[in-house]
This record gives structure tokens, sequence and C-alpha cells, in this order.
């Protein structure tokens, strides 16, 4: 996934902004991961390159 991209992904259940976590990958692209929404207090994983976001409920 392209760093760029980050300001255009928001979280699928609120719109809220995401926070991201990177676990590998470099200045321009994020390879492992995870974007995290503090509003939901979710977290959707980055893998090989790709963000899930597909809605979960919420963590307790």
């Amino acid at each position: 996934m392209k760093r760029s991209i980050l300001p255009l992904l928001c979280c699928p259940v609120c719109k809220g902004d995401l926070i991201v976590t990177v676990t590998e990958g470099d200045e321009e692209v994020i390879r492992e991961g995870i974007l995290h929404c503090p509003i939901c207090r979710v977290d959707y994983p980055v893998e090989d390159g790709i963000p899930d976001l597909l809605p979960r409920a919420p963590s307790e």
C-alpha cells in the first residue's frame, strides 16, 4: 500500500481518521502494519501491502 493514499482512507464504520502503525515497509510503501480507528477502537490489518478495511465489531 502506498503511503500517499493514507489521507484518503477512513474508518469504514464511523468515517473517522485512521492511525497507522507500520511493522514492515519503507518511506513510500507499507507492506505490513495496522490501521487503527481511535473512535471505534478497531484495528484493520495491512498484509502484503493490502489494507483489510472490512467493518468489524468494536473490541471490548
